[in-house]
């Protein structure tokens, strides 16, 4: 046990802890050294701890998962980190890929792919199921939506007009509508319903 790799786990779902800590004690390469039930205090522990590997869940009481990987590279840029959750859409999962996690799986994932996700991060390389690999592939061969894209994308989620949007973002008519324009070319939509089905799906904006 002296050489197990060390494991810290981030969830505010204690049943999914217990799942974990369950499973990391039938192995004698495996070892789970903490638990935190939010982003603040599973900050602190891994200062505390300094696991091997920490797995994060995205949605995180307090502070979002997200925000924790990119606090957790800046006090080790070294940090191996795997994301457990639930299927965000693939904009949540690329955002965690790009904040430092070094994999993705979903709490559907079996014990054995948790354990080959775990020791695989902890070698350095990226753990990433075919199906999340294959959608990713896609999402990389897109064009992220701008900051103010993203804000009138929202306006048009909740059914507001280009005059509307205007009065509300202090902009001109033909300015949303280049955006709109825009939104809907990078989303591969061809008319702003699907567009806003497409963004729900990819996670830039919340589902009904």
């Amino acid at each position: 046990m002296t050489n197990a790799i060390t494991v810290l786990i981030i969830d505010d779902n204690q049943l999914a802890r217990m799942g974990v800590a369950m499973l990391l004690s039938t192995q004698d390469d495996v070892k789970l050294v903490g638990e935190a039930a939010d982003g603040p205090s599973g900050l602190k522990l891994y200062q505390e701890v300094k696991p091997n590997v920490a797995l994060v869940d995205l949605r995180l009481p307090n502070m979002d998962g997200v925000a924790v990987l990119e606090a957790i590279r800046r006090l080790d840029p070294h940090a191996r980190c795997l994301v457990l959750s639930h299927y965000e859409g693939d904009e949540n999962i690329f955002r965690a890929l790009k904040a430092g996690a070094g994999g993705y799986l979903t709490k559907q994932a079996s014990g054995p792919e948790i354990l080959n996700a775990i020791r695989a991060v902890f070698a350095g390389k990226r753990y990433l199921p075919p199906e999340i690999a294959s959608q990713l592939a896609d999402r990389f061969g897109q064009s992220e939506l701008t900051k103010r894209e993203q804000e009138v994308l929202v306006q048009v989620s909740e059914g507001k007009s280009n005059r509307a949007i205007a009065d509300l973002l202090q902009i001109s008519d033909r300015t949303v509508a280049t955006y709109v324009s825009a939104i809907m070319a990078k989303l591969q939509a061809k008319s702003r319903t699907e567009a806003v089905s497409r963004a729900r799906t990819r996670g830039l904006i919340p589902k009904d």
